[in-house]
């Protein structure tokens, strides 16, 4: 069992047949601070300058595949809301978090369009399913190289270039002591606070722009603009930053009505699944356009899809030397994800009616 899975069923059976309680002042707690904490110390570790210096035109691949996810969202929706509730729309909100930068954008995204646990839990159903059949195509992809490299017009001097890019970069491996680790979570907790009292500052658009909004976009605002400076020296972010991110998908977990995930399943599962090939038409039309190879073409899907779990699986079928890059090219998307997933929440909302 996949290990999101795991971690949010495990205490949604326990909440359910009533061993534990879905309703507490500590799941409150944790959207008002362990999230903006894991969000902040998540982006840290964004390094946009070598992501372009090595992948080049792939970023754009990529940012028009976040393009495919946003605009899939709603398309797929239309053809299958029939079958789903009337919050249905809120758990493709939560997906598009997913499928733009990783876990822990779903996990904004619950927090950004108020996605309840039933629909929070289809989401991450629904991510799982489909990562099931997209990482086998990404990574099978590197049979057709030839044919697909010949339909993009990708030039020999090209795979060199990005070959001899990804094997200069230097990677630190430095282990996190206690101190990196405190230092983590006081940037955690300061940006919260600024953004906070900051979000409280800032005018309400009903329920297109609110207060958590607000709060969550400034998060995600200062949290890249520190990545700018040397705080995106400090080791151990990412794990921390997960650890955390499992805590707040546990937190869900438990609030979840699994009664209500089951009859939603199957239709939510057909839109995914429209909705994931649609973000591939626009990745292969933007490799075509921007005349890049396979590799960094599901490179690019994966970061996209996957996030950091995935992307170094498929760069490392593909070629040894991009996996660097490819944690790179996630870390872009978590970036971005928070952003998408606003997006995409209000297309969602708009066809849901």
């Amino acid at each position: 069992m996949p290990p999101l899975i795991f971690i949010y069923l495990v205490p949604a059976f326990f909440s359910n047949v009533g061993l534990t309680v879905n309703k507490s002042p500590v799941y409150s707690m944790m959207s008002s601070i362990v999230l903006p904490m894991f969000l902040t110390i998540l982006l840290l570790n964004i390094d946009v300058k070598s992501t372009v210096k090595v992948m080049g035109r792939g970023v754009f691949v990529m940012l028009i595949g976040t393009v495919g996810v946003i605009i899939g969202a709603p398309l797929a929706l239309l053809l299958v809301k029939s079958g789903l509730g009337p919050d249905g729309w809120r758990g493709f909100a939560a997906l598009s978090g997913s499928w733009v930068g990783g876990t822990g954008n779903m996990a904004v995204a619950q927090v950004m369009w108020d996605v309840g646990g039933t629909e929070f839990g289809l989401a991450v159903i629904a991510d799982n399913a489909v990562y099931l059949i997209w990482l086998p195509i990404m990574l099978g992809s590197k049979n057709l190289a030839s044919r697909f490299n010949k339909f993009t017009g990708v030039s020999a001097q090209r795979l060199k270039q990005l070959h001899a890019a990804a094997e200069a970069m230097e990677s630190d491996d430095r282990a996190p002591a206690m101190r990196h680790y405190l230092y983590l979570i006081f940037f955690g907790l300061a940006v919260t606070a600024v953004s906070d009292q900051l979000s409280q500052l800032l005018p309400t658009f009903g329920k297109i722009l609110s207060t958590s909004t607000w709060r969550i976009l400034l998060v995600t605002t200062l949290g890249i603009a520190l990545s700018f400076t040397r705080v995106r020296e400090i080791p151990g972010s990412h794990n921390l930053a997960m650890a955390l991110v499992y805590i707040f998908v546990a937190n869900m977990g438990a609030k979840a009505e699994l009664a209500g995930i089951a009859s939603q399943a199957g239709w939510f599962l057909l839109g995914a699944y429209i909705w994931i090939f649609i973000h591939g038409a626009f990745i292969l039309l933007a490799a075509r356009l921007l005349r890049v190879d396979v590799h960094t073409a599901a490179i690019c899907s994966a970061a996209n899809i996957g996030g950091a779990a995935s992307a170094p699986i498929v760069a490392a079928y593909h070629s040894e030397s991009l996996v660097p890059v490819s944690i790179l090219m996630a870390l872009i998307g978590y970036a971005i994800g928070n952003y998408a997933a606003y997006l995409t929440g209000l297309f969602c909302q708009i066809v849901a009616g």
